[in-house]
């Protein structure tokens, strides 16, 4: 198993991840549910662990795939600065996520605060997400890219 592999088995988590753990949050906020927000932050928390380990994979798979045919530099760039930017979120997501499982478990009344705080950066989280994996895919999978003229200046 290469890195590249490696890549490919932990960088959906990131993804996908944030987009339960928005649901599970924005759900147990409407339910006044505890226990959905719980597990929204523990969903956020090991998202945040994936995203880690995401970029950690990512050097050594750029290095297997940046010499294939049809990919160039400028795209796996461009999803590797979206990625960054979703693994910095995510860390202050797993964060706040901490704090606002420790505000649930002492029954603080901030609690509430941090929830919709949480659900914000997530918000924000599910938009830079779909950019990751859509820029992502498009490293491999010429026939989603938006663009011809980036099929066609990557055969050169």
């Amino acid at each position: 198993m290469n890195d590249a592999h490696l890549h490919l088995l932990v960088n959906h988590f990131p993804i996908i991840g944030t987009i339960f753990g928005f649901g599970i949050l924005l759900a147990g906020i409407i339910l006044k549910n505890t226990t959905l927000k719980n597990t929204a932050y523990i969903i956020f928390i090991v998202t945040a662990i994936f995203g880690f380990l995401s970029i950690y994979t990512a050097e050594g798979a750029e290095e297997i795939v940046e010499d294939m045919p049809n990919i160039g530099p400028q795209i796996i760039h461009e999803h590797e600065e979206i990625a960054d930017k979703l693994a910095l979120l995510l860390y202050v997501l797993g964060a706040v996520s901490i704090i606002g499982l420790y505000l649930n478990f002492k029954n603080h009344a901030k609690a509430k605060i941090v929830s919709v705080v949480a659900l914000i950066i997530s918000i924000a989280g599910v938009v830079i997400a779909q950019q990751v994996g859509t820029s992502g895919g498009e490293i491999r999978h010429t026939e989603i890219r938006t663009s011809p003229l980036e099929n066609k200046s990557l055969e050169k």
